[in-house]
């Protein structure tokens, strides 16, 4: 019996690599990949990777294999491209061969295609044009985009100054922030920050953004038909993007018992006046499910990218209070301490702009930005790459370039100001990525770090519970995102 058994596994796994080196092959020859290291079956090149930090043996295999190159990730290529001209040709000038999204298992089998980030085609065209219309149609109405993120950072502010200048975590009141310019955005309404359905939501989105970088996920991510029907915290994941989307379904109910299509409020009553407008379109993108994953989109995408740049900044201002002094000196000088900052002060201030750019530079918050895939066969320098192949574009690649920042590794602002002091301008600056798939909420992430960050710096002085150099910058996990280490910190009134 156990010869039997043997006999079995044998046979089962036998059939598997077959099986895997015949798909393998067929991508071979049907298309003409880019070269690189030898995958194993089932397991692709997981062995040349270090799952605590990807991007960086990433870094590593295109010193061997150039700056495009094939990596497996379990059994599936993907396209790796290094460096910023192979990324600008790819995103920028074959933008429309790239355009798709390429696979996230842990986030796709929850939305079902569905939504903004991770949709393809005819649905995510019509979502991002909706979305893009409608934000530009905020930032002209009433209460502009930035007069919603200046009372924000008002309300940040208050809420700043109750810790009286002791010492506490800032991970979730700098989340708070920016989830509420969204809630503002979506349903025209702000929580205070001890509400209990507000402190739910933080904690949903929170916990889900801490763990899309653990290896848990990743291994979801590499081997999804299989780990989906096992026990583990990719349930626990599910269920927090599911209560998200069932937060924001409940707040559409409201809004459907007093919508006036001739007035709409927010973003969900512009969405429903377009599902009504299109109720006899069986083809229409405008339904409830859209709706619900396109919120989830925005307020994770809002809050914690937004929220976790600001926490790194405080934290690296902290490790450089001589940058910390410029920024302050110059406030002080150009708006003074009374005097709300607003984006028109941006060009009287280039040092703490330059500030701004390097932290996003810095800290690489996407190393390798979002996957990408390209929607047909693509022909790409020498090579093709057959449709629906993953791409990996590397924005820490150009964010890190020595030929573009005389000191990548070092934060230093001078990246970004000229030998006159005044602010200087960089292709090489892609936090938000590049081409038709970058963030949709560019403009607004833009105006809320100037006006967080230039409100706080204004108000108070940020000091570390121990000694400016004995601070740890490094982040905590590498993976899709940088994350900072946990610090505590002292707000002291200015």
């Amino acid at each position: 019996m156990e010869l039997l058994g043997f006999t079995t596994l044998a046979l089962v796994v036998s059939v598997t690599c077959l099986g895997l080196l015949s798909v393998w092959t067929k991508m071979r020859t049907r298309g003409r990949l880019p070269p690189g290291p030898t995958p194993l079956p089932i397991i692709g090149n997981l062995l040349q990777l270090n799952l605590k930090d990807i991007p960086a043996s990433l870094s590593k295999l295109a010193k061997e294999y150039g700056p495009v190159y094939t990596l497996y990730f379990g059994t599936s290529p993907t396209v790796v491209l290094h460096g910023y001209d192979v990324v600008k040709e790819a995103l920028l000038q074959q933008g429309d061969e790239f355009l798709g999204r390429g696979p996230l298992p842990i986030i796709e089998d929850t939305h079902k295609g569905y939504g903004l980030i991770f949709s393809n085609g005819e649905r995510w065209k019509v979502m991002r044009r909706f979305s893009l219309m409608t934000l530009r149609n905020f930032g002209m109405g009433k209460r502009s985009l930035e007069e919603r993120v200046q009372e924000e950072a008002r309300c940040l502010v208050e809420e700043l100054q109750k810790t009286k200048a002791q010492p506490f975590d800032p991970t979730f009141i700098l989340a708070c922030a920016p989830c509420n310019v969204i809630c503002s955005i979506l349903f025209n309404d702000r929580f205070q920050y001890n509400d209990k359905t507000f402190l739910n939501l933080m904690d949903l989105l929170n916990k889900n953004f801490q763990q899309v970088n653990s290896v848990w996920c990743q291994m979801y991510n590499l081997w999804p038909t299989i780990i989906k029907y096992l026990p583990g915290k990719h349930i626990e994941f599910a269920k927090r993007l599911d209560g998200v989307k069932n937060f924001i379904l409940e707040k559409v109910k409201e809004h459907q018992k007093s919508l006036d299509p001739a007035n709409p409020r927010d973003y969900i009553d512009c969405f429903l006046s377009k599902v009504e407008e299109e109720k006899d379109n069986l083809k229409s993108e405008f339904h409830l499910e859209n709706l619900a994953v396109c919120g989830s989109n925005l307020f994770t995408a809002g809050t914690e990218t937004t929220s976790t740049t600001l926490r790194f900044g405080l934290l690296l201002l902290m490790k450089y209070p001589e940058v910390q002094a410029k920024v302050h000196e110059e406030l002080d000088r150009v708006i003074g301490r009374h005097q709300p900052p607003s984006m028109k002060d941006k060009m009287k201030l280039p040092y703490t702009d330059a500030v701004l750019h390097e932290i996003q530079r810095y800290i690489t918050l996407l190393p390798s930005s979002l996957p990408h895939a390209v929607v047909q066969d693509t022909k790409f320098r020498d090579y093709v790459i057959p449709k629906g192949t993953a791409v990996f574009p590397m924005l820490s690649s150009i964010m890190l370039d020595q030929k573009e920042f005389a000191n990548p590794e070092k934060f230093d602002p001078g990246h970004f100001l000229d030998k006159n002091g005044c602010f200087k301008k960089t292709d090489y600056f892609v936090p938000f990525s590049l081409g038709k798939r970058a963030c949709v909420g560019e403009s607004l992430a833009r105006m809320e770090l100037f006006l967080f960050l230039t409100t706080l710096l204004q108000k108070f002085s940020m000091k570390s519970l121990v000694e400016p150099k004995d601070l740890d910058i490094k982040p905590i996990t590498t993976g899709i995102i940088n994350l900072p280490p946990p610090y505590k910190l002292c707000l002291v009134p200015r």
